[in-house]
């Protein structure tokens, strides 16, 4: 989903995941790029960061490909979500990520959030309605403000601005590998694929780029 247009969708066949690799490899310029200058990254580890927003419905399409790829990554890869934050009110759902995240509750109430956004259609672009979905959902709603509007969280979302300027972001979901690659559902895959199918082949040029950098290569 790109800055200019959030309201696109896709739609075709999937295909198997795996199925770039088998048709020679992905081709640079094509279905990933090379950074023009690499960026830093966890010490001793190949880095995978995902580039999100829980309002992209492409990025809750991508969510449970992407969440079964990560239960079987090898212990030298490092994976972490890094929300977006385009414009004002994906901003506050940057700060509502971040708030969550120093709370220890992200990953517990993503698939909630997620179902907020696209199945229930709420109207989540003020901060009263986002602390009413979180008490709903069972977060102490003092303790949530705090974190929400506190110093570390507005750093944090900071700190991810400048990553996703580092990696040239203009559309989520994508994934940045090892400071050094970028790709993305919407770039490896190809035309007329399923959103499935699509992001399978994301996982798929990843896993090319990891046993790149893993190599050096």
């Amino acid at each position: 989903m790109k800055r200019r247009d959030f309201s696109v969708g896709l739609a075709g066949f999937s295909v198997l995941p795996g199925l770039v690799l088998a048709q020679g490899g992905p081709i640079e310029g094509r279905q990933y790029q090379s950074l023009s200058q690499r960026l830093p990254v966890v010490p001793g580890k190949i880095e995978v960061v995902e580039f999100f927003w829980y309002g992209c419905p492409h990025c809750y399409t991508f969510e449970p490909v992407l969440e079964a790829w990560v239960k079987q990554l090898p212990p030298d890869v490092a994976f972490r979500r890094v929300h977006v934050g385009f414009r004002a009110n994906i901003k506050l759902h940057q700060r509502l990520f971040y708030a969550l995240e120093a709370m220890g509750r992200e990953s517990e109430l993503r698939p909630a959030i997620f179902n907020a956004f696209h199945r229930e259609r709420l109207d989540l672009d003020d901060e009263k309605a986002i602390v009413a979905l979180m008490s709903r959902l069972g977060v102490d709603a003092a303790k949530f403000k705090d974190a929400f509007n506190s110093f570390g969280v507005q750093s944090k979302s900071m700190q991810a601005g400048k990553l996703s300027e580092g990696y040239r972001i203009d559309g989520v979901p994508a994934l940045g590998i090892a400071g050094r690659f970028l790709t993305a559902p919407s770039q490896a895959g190809t035309q007329g694929q399923s959103e499935v199918g699509q992001g399978q082949q994301a996982l798929a040029v990843a896993d090319f780029l990891i046993k790149r950098a893993r190599n050096n290569s």
